[in-house]
């Protein structure tokens, strides 16, 4: 099958809209027409090989679709099936069995190898192969195959030009809130970043009925912004230092629940001691491999806190994505309101409002 992709074919340089050609999907997979995809920083820093994805490849990783065709195997999803993607499992290891499928042990392979477990590429062109099935999905193509395992059925109705990134920024966001830190009603916390993570798990914390909610970036627009959509309170990091405010906010204690969606050193250090006694800190932010954060072990020994590093917010998509649509037909999770829609042609002005804060969450529409 003919189909239309962007390629990433070299660092810091724009995708290329090509004429590929689809295989046949095999017995555990289905073909969806893409609807939907969203962009996320994971694309950027692949792109430009902060993780070694082979190039040339068609990444994209938050899309959502419609079934065309399925495989032999396949007995859970039927064509016409409205449905939005999600990264790649094996669901056979002890985590995937254990419910913590973005733990899987063929995580990595699966979603960055650039092929499927065969080792064969859906997408080729000239006879020569692309790289494929990023995030098990390649969902920056007007059609891929998935296998159904890693495809959210949703409702015959659901809007699919925004469900998208409930695939992957969202959730990472809104299920590091919900699945790992588990705010209670009446308890503090604080997000360092307000981009399309940061505040997915801000609005999962007004959801969960915290009541002190910090958010901690260096740009005015997107700290008001955040207020408007129930922060508490905001720290330009510019201006003070985010430990002392949280704390003065906090009178002293220091907030119980903290998350960390940059991945960059002095923040992450930030955070850490933002943290009351005992408090509980996730670090979702992606950094280049082998990037080393301070973490003052000295001073921070006798305060009992917890540091996770969480992928994909811990959740099982096919049980976590109808949960956030579910609070989003109930207005309890308002998450369109960080989502810009752009034709899948300007794909690349997508990445660069993306990358200079101009937009908080890309969708591009095929």
């Amino acid at each position: 099958m003919k189909i239309q992709a962007a390629v990433a074919t070299a660092p810091q340089t724009d995708l290329e809209i090509r004429e590929l050609e689809l295989d046949e999907p095999r017995p555990d997979e289905v073909t969806v027409r893409l609807v939907a995809s969203g962009v996320c920083h994971t694309d950027a820093i692949v792109r430009d090989q902060w993780y070694p994805v082979p190039l040339p490849a068609v990444l994209g990783h938050e899309g959502s679709g419609v079934v065309e065709a399925v495989g032999a195997d396949v007995t859970d999803l039927a064509v016409g099936d409205k449905v939005v993607l999600a990264p790649a499992s094996c669901g056979v290891c002890e985590h995937c069995i254990a419910g913590h499928p973005q733990y899987c042990v063929d995580f990595s392979p699966l979603n960055f190898g650039g092929s499927r477990p065969d080792g064969t590429r859906m997408f080729s062109e000239h006879g020569s192969p692309i790289s494929s099935n990023f995030f098990g999905q390649s969902s920056f193509a007007s059609v891929t195959n998935v296998r159904a395992r890693n495809a959210v059925k949703v409702a015959d109705d659901a809007p699919l030009e925004l469900l998208g990134p409930l695939g992957c920024g969202i959730m990472t966001g809104s299920g590091s809130v919900l699945n790992v830190l588990r705010p209670g009603a009446g308890e503090s916390i604080a997000v360092f970043g307000t981009g399309a993570v940061g505040l997915a798990g801000m609005l999962a914390a007004v959801a969960s009925g915290a009541t002190t909610i910090i958010m901690v970036d260096i740009v005015p627009s997107r700290l008001e912004f955040a207020k408007e959509l129930g922060a508490t309170h905001v720290v330009d990091s510019r201006e003070v230092d985010p430990v002392e405010a949280i704390r003065e906010i906090t009178g002293g204690r220091g907030v119980q629940y903290a998350l960390d969606t940059t991945g960059v050193p002095q923040v992450f250090a930030q955070m850490t001691k933002s943290l009351a006694l005992r408090g509980h800190g996730v670090l979702v932010g992606a950094a280049k491999l082998g990037t080393e954060a301070p973490f003052d072990i000295g001073t921070l020994l006798t305060s009992g806190i917890s540091i996770s590093m969480v992928v994909e917010g811990d959740a099982v998509p096919r049980e976590f994505i109808p949960k956030l649509i579910a609070l989003h037909e109930r207005g309890l999770f308002p998450f369109d309101r960080l989502v810009k829609r752009y034709p899948f042609a300007e794909i690349n002005r997508a990445f660069a409002d993306s990358e200079s804060g101009e937009t908080i969450k890309p969708v591009l529409v095929y």
